[in-house]
């Protein structure tokens, strides 16, 4: 391991990461990704400007990403096993969004379950970059579960990758640089360019993880035939998509689930006509909550597996 942990020490931080996350969500005030966010607002600016600009946009993501990484590398300097530890489980913790996940969304399906579209619109406009304005309940329940098994990988899975191969450098190196990707990387005339190698780096990153959240929707689906469902809308439907991570876990998350996501949405103005996503009757409000229980699910089971992983390991060494 690239962290230097092995690998029975890894799980038990990793689970002490959710842990915290579940008990304490995202710090309220002062949160260092709300702080990273201000630079990296900055360094776009100051940077993003004149020729070159994807020598620039790689720069500028590369004075976003060192520092923290070199933060984390530095907390952890030769020191007490116990602080060493704490300080790993506490930078996971920070770089973990599950339980802000269930509180962003879950909101959404109340307010769909009142009929108080209005709300719904407004806290479904707070976690997608699409247009809200005339959304209709179909169309909200449809971005808010998206959102929720796209950012299963990125705000969770993801996360946890990481922190297993590199420990917490390696997870704040995977935010910093998925943040960017979240920021920068749009294909518009503004960050074309610019943000070119933001959102090619959170390609590469989210490779590995995407698929794996891929599998593990699939294998979490209720029943021989949802499995299936989820396998199949993976593989003819996540090619489709312009983005090669987010279409694996959108699709077999869909599927999973038995609900058709994906179609028309507006973003900045002009309707997009996106591919399909999963299979079965349009989404409601409930499947919000059921795509949430998706993702709570999958972390069970990664944590499971790592566990797992961590006793076989040790009877080996026994």
């Amino acid at each position: 391991m690239l962290s230097g942990l092995d690998l029975t020490t890894l799980a038990v931080l990793m689970a002490a990461g959710v842990l915290l996350d579940l008990l304490l969500g995202e710090a309220r005030r002062w949160h260092p990704l709300a702080g990273f966010g201000n630079w990296a607002m900055w360094l776009e600016r100051s940077l993003n400007r004149g020729s070159c600009r994807h020598c620039r946009g790689a720069l500028a993501w590369l004075l976003a990403v060192a520092p923290p990484t070199a933060i984390a590398l530095a907390l952890l300097l030769p020191s007490a096993f116990w602080l060493t530890c704490c300080v790993h489980a506490i930078l996971l913790y920070l770089c973990l969004g599950l339980r802000s996940l269930r509180e962003h969304n879950l909101p959404i399906a109340d307010a769909l379950a009142r009929g108080d579209l209005a709300a719904a619109r407004q806290l479904t406009a707070r976690i997608v970059s699409r247009d809200t304005s005339g959304s209709s309940a179909t169309a909200l329940a449809s971005a808010s579960a998206e959102s929720l098994l796209e950012n299963g990988n990125d705000a969770v899975f993801g996360t946890l990758f990481w922190f297993a191969v590199a420990g917490a450098p390696g997870a704040v190196l995977y935010r910093a640089a998925n943040t960017l990707d979240a920021m920068w990387g749009y294909r518009t005339v503004r960050y074309l360019r610019f943000g070119c190698v933001a959102a090619r780096l959170d390609d590469a990153f989210n490779f590995l993880p995407a698929r794996l959240t891929a599998l593990s929707y699939t294998l979490l689906a209720q029943g021989m035939r949802a499995k299936l469902r989820a396998w199949h809308c993976w593989r003819a439907q996540a090619p489709l998509w312009s983005s090669p991570n987010a279409g694996p876990v959108m699709a077999s998350g869909a599927g999973a689930l038995g609900i058709a996501l994906g179609g028309t949405a507006v973003y900045d103005g002009e309707v997009e006509q996106r591919p399909p996503l999963g299979q079965g009757a349009v989404a409601t409000g409930a499947d919000i909550a059921r795509a949430w229980q998706l993702v709570a699910r999958t972390t069970a089971l990664w944590l499971t597996v790592f566990l797992a992983l961590a006793a076989l390991a040790q009877l080996a060494h026994a």
